[in-house]
């Protein structure tokens, strides 16, 4: 039985590449695949393997300091949902293309939005029916699964947003709570301070983003359609209940599947049905 766990930690690290070579041999002694990002501002890690080999991983990662308090989000997988082990140290833990402009301390990123659990999220929206969801990820994994009424930009890669934001295209949400959100709650931690140090004045983010609130919610929440993810499943559901949102981009069949294209453009992703992928 194999399981897969999704975390990240904003903290500062002084020295990234010894924290790269412990998170690689770590991961190999454990027979773990999946991919880890480390820099200065801290860590963000999706990996997958036997159960008992991920269990002994995070409690050795949780051992150091400061990813004590990491927040594991665990899923059905394995290590062959991944192609092969991925340990690196970069400037970003999501890669944004401003580094400079982000400040973490021990207390994560400075200046972000105001965190909210899925319940406080669900409250907000039925308090404030100005509230809009902000969809923090990229296009092509709001096609098969988003929040109701969310705002979805056109980027392709998480470094678009910053000049998304700078256009003034979403200026006209400035006046009104904007919850941003993503998979797992890293890319909004950076993308909810970027909103607020651009003159976005009420800004939240889900706590533990689209996998925690699907946890609690399942298909009985504000989250419509499946939740595109990382490795070799592509897309998971949290219930059998899961609605068919995305459209196969031949045939028109209403699906939940996302695949690569064929050669040469196999780096490119699709929303296809099965058939069509196949």
């Amino acid at each position: 039985m194999g399981k897969i766990v999704l975390f990240y930690v904003f903290t500062p690290l002084a020295d990234p590449e010894a924290i790269r070579l412990w998170q690689r041999a770590l991961c190999e002694a454990n027979g773990l695949r999946g991919r880890i990002l480390v820099s200065p501002h801290g860590i963000n890690v999706t990996v997958g393997g036997e159960i008992r080999a991920v269990k002994r991983y995070v409690r050795a990662t949780k051992e150091y300091r400061a990813f004590a308090g990491a927040d594991i989000k665990w899923s059905d997988g394995s290590a062959e949902d991944f192609p092969k082990l991925s340990v690196r140290a970069r400037d970003e833990i999501v890669t944004f293309g401003v580094p400079d402009e982000i400040v973490v301390d021990a207390d994560g990123v400075r200046d972000g939005g105001t965190a909210l659990s899925p319940e406080e999220v669900n409250e907000l929206v039925r308090q404030r029916p100005d509230a809009v969801f902000f969809d923090g990820r990229n296009a092509i994994e709001a096609e098969i699964g988003r929040f109701a009424g969310a705002v979805v930009t056109p980027a392709k890669t998480t470094r678009d947003f910053v000049g998304l934001l700078d256009s003034g295209e979403y200026d006209h949400l400035k006046g009104r709570p904007v919850i941003t959100y993503c998979t797992g709650g890293v890319r909004c931690e950076v993308l909810s301070a970027l909103m607020r140090n651009r003159g976005f004045g009420e800004v939240y983010q889900l706590d533990g983003g689209i996998a925690r609130y699907g946890e609690r919610f399942g298909d009985g929440g504000l989250w419509e359609g499946a939740m595109y993810v990382f490795d070799r499943r592509m897309s998971v559901s949290f219930s059998d209940r899961s609605k068919r949102i995305g459209r196969c981009a031949q045939c028109g069949t209403p699906t939940s599947n996302v695949a690569n294209l064929p050669e040469p453009r196999d780096r490119e992703l699709a929303v296809l049905c099965e058939d069509c992928a196949s």
